[in-house]
């Protein structure tokens, strides 16, 4: 039924400092209104430390290919997934600097920039291809981009070979001195984009999760308010995604219980799951709900940082994640170092998952998204910076076709590729960093 009436996509539900952002309802179409344009999501997500690129690289190029066993765990997603081989980071090679190629892996992945060599308050990267597309398509939502990781992070000091750990703990930079940390507590991020109250003070916020209470129970009143204007497939989206935003809150705070009772809290900040499994899950959640709310359009995610040496015992893998990479060709360090790999490709399955089943106005997430995933290393053990791990899932609303294994010309910048991802989210450049020009096989599947 045509009605007068309107909902802007900018409302929000209000409540004591919550601010729930709403998702896509049908009463944000004025009636009779030409359709806008379909906005699209990129998610950057980075795993460190290399790969066992004989386990990751497909046989078969072309539409035919059989998903390796490091890839099998998204081979669901195989219509939407370009599997891209032979790309290259230049400076990320020591190019005359000695040791370091972690710090100039993890600084490289999206600014295409060699790092200078310091310790010391005078870094120099180059900005990452997020911030570029973040000042273009990110203006219009609360938070321009969002940056998020599993690990702790640190931006002084030094963590590989004379250079800074702000090259190996990030991968967006806003500018090529200015390094943006990620978040890695999921009550913080939740905060971030819901609020967390009208106060900033210590004692109060304490009190405040203590008194274990929904954020969202504050905002009940104004949905009943809004739900009597809305139409009967519009109060079940409403439902549903505030359902789904109230599980995720419910899981941090039961993730949170679960720490207090199991390890001392002294040193360890509040909120951050002990698992690995359960962290990249809940981050995974809480970024599909940001795109499915607009709350951003642009996100980094970074799985593990340069050098990190994170133990992987859900998976029967007690070693820590550096220390295997380096291998020395040993038959059982490098099988080990696979089940990583799969288990980092597992996750990001999931993480497709909650896109794939998330909606917006025009269908799935997925379809409107892109989501670049690999490292800028790639035999661990060699410190290689070519023949990158490098796949493109989702759909890029429509600009995007999956379901390909790419074999570029050898050495070929993966600077091509990040040129060619702004162009699909309608940011137009002629050059980023050391590209050459846009990735004309990628170009071909569109």
């Amino acid at each position: 039924m045509v009605t007068k009436k309107h909902l802007s996509r900018r409302t929000f539900l209000h409540g004591l400092g919550a601010s729930i952002a709403l998702p896509y309802l049908d009463a944000m179409s004025p009636a009779f209104a030409a359709p806008a344009p379909p906005a699209t999501r990129v998610a950057f997500v980075y795993t460190a430390n290399g790969i066992i690129m004989n386990d990751w690289t497909p046989t078969e190029t072309g539409s035919g290919f059989a998903f390796s066993k490091t890839l099998k765990p998204i081979e669901a997603f195989r219509d939407q997934t370009t599997v891209i081989s032979g790309l290259a980071h230049k400076n990320g090679e020591a190019l005359g600097d000695g040791p370091g190629d972690h710090a100039r892996a993890g600084a490289s992945w999206l600014t295409g920039a060699h790092p200078k060599k310091t310790q010391g308050a005078d870094i120099r990267n180059g900005q990452s291809i997020d911030q570029v597309v973040a000042q273009q398509i990110g203006q219009t939502t609360p938070l321009p981009s969002l940056e998020v990781g599993l690990q702790d992070v640190r931006m002084v000091g030094g963590c590989d070979s004379g250079y800074s750990c702000a090259y190996s703990n990030t991968i967006s930079w806003s500018s090529p001195t200015t390094p943006l940390p990620y978040e890695n507590n999921p009550r913080r991020v939740f905060e971030r984009l819901f609020g967390d109250g009208e106060t900033t003070d210590p004692d109060a916020r304490a009190v405040q999760l203590r008194q274990n209470r929904s954020l969202l129970d504050f905002v009940l009143e104004d949905t009943q308010r809004l739900a009597p204007i809305l139409g009967a497939s519009d109060r079940r989206k409403l439902s549903d995604y505030l359902d789904s935003v109230r599980e995720v809150e419910r899981r941090i705070q039961n993730l949170e219980q679960r720490e207090a009772e199991e390890l001392p809290s002294l040193d360890r900040p509040e909120g951050i799951p002990p698992s690995f499994e359960d962290h990249v899950k809940i981050m995974s959640d809480l970024i599909a709900i940001a795109f499915q709310a607009d709350l951003t359009r642009v996100v980094t995610f970074m799985y593990s940082r340069e050098g990190g040496n994170r133990t992987y015992p859900s998976i029967g893998v007690p070693d820590a994640h550096h220390g295997l990479s380096h291998h020395q060709n040993d038959p059982l360090r490098m099988a080990r170092l696979q089940q990583i790999d799969q288990h980092h490709v597992d996750m990001l399955a999931y993480f497709l998952g909650r896109l794939n089943d998330s909606k917006d106005e025009i269908g799935s997430l997925l379809d409107q998204s892109l989501v670049l995933y690999g490292s800028s290393i790639s035999d661990s053990n060699r410190h290689t910076h070519d023949n990158l791990p490098t796949i493109l899932v989702g759909g890029g609303s429509g600009g995007f076709k999956g379901g390909q294994h790419v074999r570029v010309e050898e050495k070929t910048p993966m600077t091509n590729l990040l040129l060619s991802v702004a162009e699909g989210l309608g940011v137009s450049l002629e050059q980023f960093g050391d590209s050459t020009s846009h990735l004309s096989e990628l170009s071909e599947l569109s």
